[in-house]
């Protein structure tokens, strides 16, 4: 794993399809909001499930007029739309399918080992400056804490 993309940083570029297949970018989410980039390994897995589902719970917390929120994995489209529709996770899943997992590689959240990218939040700012970055050891959850200090900032 390369190392976690530092506070301060210029967060990179990217652009991804989503559930339904359209082309998402961070320049453009980035335009007139705060970005939460939030890295899962897997759809249809426990700690994955619990996690997003927190942030569907809590969706204004995570898409208001200052920030939004999406999430990212290796999964492709097709899959993120089942589980997306499945568990009514109305912001995107954005799929870092191919190149396998570039996208995480570039924020230092790719585990190789594993072949899929760590839990990850990274929070950017509308200049694309990275103003909060934190990863979740392979196989741990994400500290409990992570959501209210990201959000604080956001």
């Amino acid at each position: 794993m390369q190392e976690l993309i530092a506070v301060g940083d210029r967060a990179p570029d990217f652009t991804l399809p989503d559930q339904n297949n359209r082309k998402v970018n961070l320049v453009g989410l980035s335009a007139d909001r705060r970005v939460l980039l939030v890295f899962f390994p897997l759809a249809f897995t426990g700690n994955c499930e619990g996690e997003l589902a927190l942030i569907r719970d809590r969706l204004p917390e995570f898409e208001n007029d200052s920030l939004t929120t999406v999430a990212i994995s290796v999964g492709p489209p097709p899959t993120h739309k089942v589980w997306s529709s499945a568990q009514g996770f109305l912001f995107p899943l954005l799929s870092d399918f191919w190149p396998h997992g570039a996208v995480a590689q570039q924020y230092g959240v790719f585990s190789e080992r594993h072949g899929y990218p760590l839990r990850g939040t990274v929070l950017v700012d509308r200049d694309r400056t990275v103003l909060f970055a934190d990863v979740a050891e392979a196989g741990a959850p994400r500290d409990a804490t992570v959501w209210e200090r990201a959000l604080r900032l956001a």
